[in-house]
Order: C-alpha cells, then sequence, then structure tokens
C-alpha cells in the first residue's frame, strides 16, 4: 500500500513510526539444564543482555541414544524460513540429533545423523552447531570427536584423554550428506566450534581444551570459506577461569559472547567491538537459572509473541 501524505511533518512522524516498528529485534536462547534429559529450554531477550524463560517444561523431549539427551543445542533460521536445530544425544554415540520446526513449538521427527559412523573408535560427537551457507545454499553441521589413535599427543589431551578436533558434513535436504571431513585442526585439543558470518569472513568461536598446561578458554579464528580454511587461533579472550560453549550475539554494533563458566556453576558474557579488545560483562546479564550451554539466535518479536500465546 502506498500512502500519499499532504502534511510533511505528519510524514516524517509516521515513517520513524514505521521504521521503529520494523527494527524491532528480538532474541532466543535455546540451552539445556541439568544433564539434558528433559530436552530443549528456551529463552528471550529484547535488548540482548536480560533473558526469561519461555517455559518452566522443555520445548522437545529428547528421544534418540540409549542416553536420550539433549546437549547443546543450536538452533538456526535456514533457507528455507525454518527453524533447524542439531545437539548433542549421548556421551558415547557415533552421531547427533536434528529436527526442525516452523515455530519453535511443534517440531519434526527426530532423527539421528550417523556422522562418525565410518570411524570405528570414534568416542564421541559433541556439541554440534549447524551454519546455513548462502553461497552454496546448503548446511554445515560441525562438531567435536575424538578418535582413539589418532592426535596422540599427551600433552594436548583433556581429562579421559580425550583429544578433540572439529569435523564437519554439509548438506542441502538433511536426507543426504556429504563425506565427513576434518574442519579445524591447529595442533589443540578443539571443542564447542560456532561459527558467523560477518563483513565476508567466517569468525569461528572455538575452547582450547587443553589441560595442562590448562587453557579451557575461548579462543577465535577466521576463514574466508564457511568450510576453511581457518587461521591459528587467537589468544584467549575469556580470562583465567574455565569457559565453554561460546554463543555470539551482534548488539548495537558490538559483539556479545556468552558462555558457560562450568566449574562456577554460572554463566559468563564478554563484549568488543572489533574482536580485539574485550570487556567482562558478566554482572551486566541476566540468565535462567541453571542454564547451560546453547546458543542464541535472532528472531523476529511475532515469534516470540506467538510463543507466549501457545506454550505455558
Amino acid at each position: 500500500m502506498h500512502i500519499v501524505l499532504k502534511n510533511s511533518a505528519l510524514t516524517v512522524v509516521i515513517f520513524l513510526l514505521l521504521t521503529s516498528c520494523t527494527a524491532k529485534k528480538a532474541y532466543i536462547f535455546s540451552y539445556f539444564i541439568g544433564n539434558g534429559e528433559d530436552g530443549l529450554h528456551l529463552a528471550y531477550s529484547e535488548d540482548g543482555y536480560h533473558w526469561t524463560n519461555l517455559s518452566e517444561e522443555s520445548f522437545l523431549t529428547p528421544v534418540l541414544s540409549n542416553d536420550k539427551l539433549m546437549r547443546d543445542p543450536c538452533i538456526i533460521i535456514g533457507g528455507d524460513g525454518r527453524f533447524h536445530m542439531v545437539w548433542t544425544v549421548s556421551w558415547t554415540e557415533n552421531g547427533i540429533g536434528y529436527a526442525s520446526s516452523d515455530d519453535l513449538i511443534h517440531w519434526s521427527e527426530q532423527q539421528f545423523i550417523p556422522v562418525m559412523a565410518h570411524e570405528g573408535k570414534v568416542r564421541n560427537c559433541w556439541a554440534p552447531e549447524i551454519t546455513y551457507d548462502k553461497v552454496n545454499d546448503e548446511y554445515m553441521i560441525y562438531w567435536a570427536s575424538t578418535i582413539t589413535g589418532r592426535f596422540n599427543d599427551k600433552n594436548q589431551a583433556s581429562e579421559d584423554d580425550y583429544n578433540h578436533r572439529i569435523y564437519y558434513v554439509t548438506t542441502k535436504d538433511f536426507n543426504t550428506f556429504s563425506e565427513t571431513r576434518l574442519l579445524y585442526d591447529q595442533e589443540f585439543n578443539a571443542i564447542d566450534a560456532s561459527i558467523v558470518f560477518h563483513k565476508g569472513k567466517y569468525i569461528m568461536f572455538i575452547k582450547d581444551e587443553t589441560l595442562s598446561p590448562v587453557q579451557k578458554n575461548i579462543r577465535i579464528a577466521y576463514a574466508d570459506k564457511l568450510t576453511g580454511p581457518y587461521s591459528k587461533a587467537s589468544d584467549p579472550i575469556t580470562g583465567l577461569y574455565w569457559a565453554e560453549g561460546p554463543t555470539s550475539v551482534r548488539v548495537n554494533g558490538a559483539w556479545l559472547v556468552y558462555f558457560d563458566k562450568y566449574k562456577e556453576g554460572r554463566f559468563g558474557a564478554i563484549r568488543s567491538k572489533d574482536l580485539k579488545n574485550w570487556e567482562d560483562i558478566s554482572d551486566q546479564i541476566t540468565v535462567p537459572d541453571c542454564i547451560r550451554h546453547g546458543s542464541i539466535l535472532e528472531v523476529s518479536p511475532e515469534i516470540i509473541e506467538n510463543i507466549k500465546k501457545n506454550v505455558k
């Protein structure tokens, strides 16, 4: 509809009001509690700093694997406009979980993707994430695995001799998948990769899981293509505490990176305008009790309002 107004001042006021309405942002934080037994939890925020859970109950109950867990849920909006989610289904499985939704309330049948079934000595598939590749109109799913007999440097190992690297597959339809490939190996024990695209670069937030000498911190790597190659990791961007599960969001031109201070049983956050100089803003955020590793997604306010109307 095109409306012509004779009063120029009124035109400006209406334009500003419409712009304000259309520019309003909202955010969803997908996460788990406990060990992930009860499934997907969601919180929302209007400013990116203060979060409120959308229900005391979970939005999706896990059914995959003997463990039936839903840890580390990562949700994105795909090229088809649907929500796509991946998660950790078990401590020891050779695959991950996948489901999709139009509204974050009603979900497709849960699907087990055996991304490491070809590796007979794989010990785990942890903390999967998913990123939509607009260039190739496909999705990249990536996760951390330890394969017994590979990457054996004891100086890189973490607890129980885990020595993770990041692997990936690509898919266009979540029915057929590429061969599994190594995504990130910079000669350290890496887990919890989270990739975002910004100004022509792919930015990977990643945890150095090395136990001795202790690292347990978050770093950054960069690439020109989603599938890499990625640069060597930066110096740590988190402080002298154990951090894991980074997820990032852009708010008012600044980067906010949330993470689990799992030794302290609470969440932390840091902020930067240039991805180089970081300040700790943990005392400026509020998150739901018991929140664990998840992901942040920008959504329309209507998505959140629909959840509020239809979920207890």
